[in-house]
């Protein structure tokens, strides 16, 4: 390699370093390397193989370069633009990930309609293909098709896809009902600092299922002796916590009763999905869900899930901090209610259409026009609560719309360990944001966004909030190495373009 390649490339790996919040003496020790080898690395002045920027981007859980194709995505902006017409919000991620992991509950064919074609969505399906899962796209490409062996190859699991999301932890509510030994990989995904599988394992145990974790993998057993003769409290009100369980419960033969479960969004689908199966469940929408499981299932379903709420905020976002008219279809408003609240308290101009229901035939969408507005920062700190509060994944969000507005902002993200500290990104970009601690960042506004060239924070939505601060700069923006938001939004840069913003995708290795 050429010394500017190496340069290049010891550039992404300390970016990709730092964002993670690593020294150089933690990724060595990952890399069973040297401080000075690594500092050498980042200099750009040690030649350095494929296979150890493979290695290293493995570590960092960062696309450092690829093999097998022109390397990492980045992204560059030309920002300062207006938006202007009409955009619709795709089908949810987080219900279309759970979706997939609840079709190996099935033995029959399941149709997914609208499924989201997003990097996440990629993983699941080559975790599915690797143990005998066959799936493909059908009516050009729209919709899913997916029919499980009658027995799987676990011993085959891909375990590269599955430690690239942490979605493979609902695995376990499906297999425990199909093996009584198994084993998945550790769940990666976004680093948003230390996450355990203990509220998973509160409801899974009452099921048989017990877990041991050794050499990179949960190696799992099962005690079909064991069934929940109580209500399950769970510990915390998470949504995949709150997936698992139902998940297990749906194929328990009896009745269980999950208690302190999660209401959003992915949850409501989930269980209507489950319905179509022949699944009962009462209390859809509260925090007491009845499953009234069935011990086979063997029935060709037809489903739609219903459209992102979090992918509708980041729309939301982009017409806000660009100042721009801009009109969101699909709108799953009855999840969006309090975050439209604290909007119109901050003085956003909007307009709301007649609501109506989405293509599974429950949820509430409606139309929303957003309007060039005079923000004033919220009188109270923005923070996450469970459904039917603020979602947790939107508060980034506020963030850049805090920078946007006139006065002092408090955002208290409580739940993640250190996505706040990735917030602090936008000061790159002209912000004035504040960290407090790792939870807590004081946003002071307006701001006068300018452009930057940047590394991918390595969580979804702030990386996505970076994004949009750049269209909001005037000049040109480059944000590197984007995989984290292909994991979560489908073509997201063109279909921005469509409305106005000039986002150019570009590959330099």
């Amino acid at each position: 390699m050429t010394d500017d390649y190496l340069a290049r490339i010891g550039q992404l790996i300390r970016d990709a370093r730092q964002h993670r919040g690593w020294t150089q003496l933690q990724l060595a020790d990952a890399l069973s390397t040297s401080q000075s080898a690594v500092n050498r690395i980042e200099r750009g002045n040690q030649n350095i193989s494929l296979e150890m920027i493979a290695r290293i981007g493995e570590a960092l859980d960062s696309e450092i370069v690829s093999l097998g194709y022109s390397g990492p995505m980045h992204l560059r902006v030309i920002g300062g633009r207006r938006l202007s017409g009409s955009i619709d919000v795709k089908t949810s991620k987080n219900a279309c990930v759970a979706l997939l992991c609840a079709s190996l509950l099935n033995s029959g064919r399941t149709v997914l309609r609208r499924v989201a074609r997003i990097e996440e969505v990629f993983r699941i399906l080559e975790v599915l293909n690797s143990i005998g899962v066959r799936t493909r796209w059908i009516n050009d490409g729209a919709d899913l098709e997916i029919q499980p062996p009658a027995q799987l190859d676990l011993d085959g699991i891909d375990a590269d896809a599955a430690r690239r999301t942490r979605s493979i932890i609902m695995f376990l509510g499906p297999l425990l009902h199909r093996e009584s030994h198994f084993k998945i990989p550790y769940a990666g995904g976004c680093d948003l600092g230390t996450r355990t599988i203990e509220p998973h394992m509160t409801a899974l145990r009452r099921f048989g299922l017990e877990i041991t974790a050794t050499e990179g993998m949960y190696h799992a057993t099962v005690n079909r002796q064991i069934t929940p003769e109580r209500p399950i409290v769970l510990t915390e009100r998470g949504d995949t916590a709150t997936e698992n369980a139902v998940l297990a419960a749906a194929r328990h033969d009896g009745v269980t009763v999950i208690r302190n479960a999660s209401s959003n969004y992915m949850v409501q689908d989930l269980c209507f999905f489950l319905e179509e199966l022949g699944v009962r469940v009462e209390g859809v929408g509260t925090t007491t869900l009845t499953v009234h499981g069935v011990p086979h299932i063997d029935r060709d379903v037809d489903y739609s899930p219903s459209e992102d709420p979090v992918e509708a905020m980041s729309l939301i976002a982009a017409a806000v901090i660009t100042e721009s008219e801009l009109t969101i279809r699909r709108v799953p408003v009855e999840f969006l209610e309090v975050e439209l609240a604290v909007l119109e308290g901050m003085g956003l101009n909007h307009d709301l259409s007649a609501e109506y229901p989405a293509d599974n035939g429950r949820t509430r969408l409606a139309d929303l026009t957003v309007r060039p507005s005079k923000l004033e920062a919220p009188i109270d700190k923005i923070h996450p609560m469970p459904f039917p509060g603020l979602n947790i994944d939107n508060v980034p969000f506020f963030a850049a719309i805090a920078a946007s507005a006139h006065g002092s902002t408090l955002i208290h993200d409580w739940v993640y360990d250190n996505r706040a500290i990735y917030l602090t990104d936008l000061n790159r970009l002209g912000g004035r944001l504040q960290l407090l601690d790792p939870h807590r960042v004081l946003v002071e506004g307006t701001t006068r966004w300018r452009a930057a060239e940047m590394m991918c924070p390595p969580a979804l939505r702030p990386a996505v909030v970076v994004l949009l601060a750049m269209m909001a700069a005037e000049g040109t923006s480059v944000l590197r190495n984007v995989y984290v938001i292909n994991r979560g939004y489908e073509d997201l840069a063109e279909r921005l373009n469509s409305v106005g913003a000039q986002i150019e995708t570009f590959r330099d290795i």
